[in-house]
């Protein structure tokens, strides 16, 4: 995989004042109000289909669960819709695996894919709790969207746990839909480096509880 610029900056939401909708820009992750949202799912798309294109992808699951894993490994799409493509670059230890219901926590850095620049291969505005300790530590309950603190994360950041087990490192193209429940509306694909963790058997997070 090509180099990543790592640059923290967090996505903020629109701004809502004196009754008029106004839109937040953050460098690259700036919101148009001119468009449709058939539009912005079209920018979506196109974003996703340029990093992609730069990319090995295989759009079938192995049957026999025999993932090509690695820092060079392909993506593989997650869902028939394509929302969600999954690289393993360590499938952690497979006889740990989360199970229903189970608290999971995770360090991630995430990358607007809009801000890709498919010449040079580099990501900028990457945030996330993996280096930044400032963000804190962050969960769900595996499976149970029922709980807001679960369905928060939206779907596509659980999906990897149905193939890989704990302490493993992932890299998730997530569209939208699949993503963060709170940033839908905003119609903004990312890219995920994600690790997964249970309680007590890992040095993180060192202070959470169940």
């Amino acid at each position: 995989m090509k180099t990543v610029t790592y640059s923290f900056t967090m996505i903020k939401p629109n701004i809502i004042a004196s009754g008029v909708a106004l839109c937040c820009a953050v460098s690259l992750l700036s919101c148009n109000d001119s468009k449709s949202y058939a539009e912005l799912l079209t920018d979506e798309a196109h974003s996703v289909n340029n990093f992609l294109a730069n990319q090995n992808v295989i759009l079938e699951i192995p049957d026999d669960g025999n993932f090509i894993t690695g820092a060079n490994a392909p993506y593989y799409r997650l869902d028939e819709d394509g929302n969600v493509y999954m690289q393993i670059v360590d499938p952690g230890n497979l006889d740990l695996m989360a199970e229903d219901d189970e608290q999971i926590y995770f360090r991630f850095t995430r990358y607007s894919l809009h801000s890709y620049d498919p010449l040079t291969g580099e990501l900028t505005d990457g945030w996330g709790n993996s280096d930044d300790l400032s963000v804190g530590a962050a969960s769900f309950r595996f499976g149970n969207y029922t709980l807001s603190s679960s369905a928060q994360w939206g779907s596509g950041l659980q999906m990897p746990l149905n193939y890989v087990g704990m302490e493993s490192e992932v890299n998730l193209v997530i569209k939208s839909q699949y993503g963060l429940s709170s940033e839908i509306s905003q119609v903004i694909p990312f890219l995920y480096n994600v690790r997964y963790f249970k309680p007590g058997t890992s040095s993180y997070p060192e202070t959470n509880e169940d």
